[in-house]
């Protein structure tokens, strides 16, 4: 009989695609979720269970009934610009959810957790790429609540035996190879799918934020990282925590930079049609390079990234969103 994991937020971009690795290696996913942000047709591996994380009396209740060996914890509103001008339901959901999350794990005796953190809590660093040292200095809500749930967890695993991973990822991308899920939010903030859905017709154009950055074209550095190895290396974090190791904080990147404009020649590249641009001024808080050091994952899970060229994530996103029947011809 396969073993249970809950994963909140199961019904997302990252978790859905979580779910799939998971069902591959023996496991039965099940998605707990309240559908606010994730989408029902992307539960496709696993029951799908909706509930709230602050709803304590529903929690419990699949909790009893799933019996769980572990949580895989993606379920959080993730949006920044949203964060700073509503962050009270940042906190509320993000923060004290995942509060009432631990308690009902602890009522439970499920004491294996992995977090989706986020690589926004380092903020404006200058160390280049980033490893796991670099001090945290969030500069927003929802950057101050990932790191903000990182500390608890630090805590409660000492208080309370709780073990945990976080995992603290740089820009997903990509859809998934066999293009059954993808990236799909309203509205769409990220730049792949921005600029493939301009390639299809969908938008006029994309803006580009900034263009004035001390990088090799001006426009800001990220490093971008598929969302099937992301998944892996939550797969990969919960066998570590199964085998009776310690928990850690990680980082999870390719240790490549990709500028705005490289991103979206690759997207012209792949689709073999113009992408428009629109330069505009930079946005508050955005640093100008983000690169991840990814030697501890490496190291301690034996994880490396597989999509490592930038046009073959692309082309991943691209097949799943021409896959779409609202793509157009």
């Amino acid at each position: 009989m396969a073993d249970n994991v809950i994963v909140t937020g199961g019904a997302g971009y990252i978790g859905s695609h979580t779910c799939k690795v998971l069902a591959a290696l023996g496991f039965e996913p099940i998605t707990y979720d309240n559908l606010s942000r994730g989408h029902e047709w992307a539960v496709r591996w696993g029951p799908l269970e909706v509930g709230e994380l602050g709803d304590a009396n529903r929690l419990t209740e699949v909790l009893r009934r799933y019996r769980p060996v572990a949580v895989l914890h993606f379920a959080g509103l993730a949006y920044v610009g949203e964060s700073v001008a509503n962050p009270e339901s940042y906190y509320v959901n993000n923060v004290a959810g995942s509060l009432s999350l631990l308690r009902a794990m602890l009522a439970h005796e499920v004491r294996h957790l992995v977090f989706s953190s986020s690589c926004s809590i380092y903020g404006e660093s200058e160390n280049q790429p980033i490893d796991e040292t670099t001090p945290a200095q969030p500069v927003n809500p929802y950057a101050e609540g990932k790191w903000m749930v990182e500390r608890i967890l630090r805590d409660y695993e000492r208080a309370y035996g709780l073990r945990s991973v976080s995992l603290r990822y740089f820009n997903a991308a990509g859809a998934d190879p066999d293009a059954e899920i993808g990236e799909d939010h309203d509205p769409e903030s990220h730049l792949i799918p921005r600029a493939i859905l301009t390639a299809i017709g969908d938008l006029d154009c994309i803006d580009v934020y900034g263009v004035d950055y001390d990088t090799r074209d001006g426009t800001a550095v990220r490093d971008y990282i598929h969302v099937d190895d992301l998944a892996r290396a939550h797969t990969a974090a919960l066998g570590h925590l199964l085998g009776g190791r310690d928990g850690d904080t990680v980082n999870l990147g390719t240790g490549r930079g990709h500028s705005v404009r490289e991103v979206v020649k690759a997207v012209e590249r792949v689709s073999g049609r113009r992408v428009p641009i629109r330069e505009t001024a930079r946005r508050p808080g955005d640093p100008s390079v983000l690169i991840a050091d990814p030697t501890r994952a490496r190291e301690i899970f034996g994880w490396t990234p597989e999509f490592v060229d930038l046009d073959a994530i692309v082309a991943t996103a691209w097949r799943w969103h021409r896959s779409r029947p609202t793509s157009r011809t």
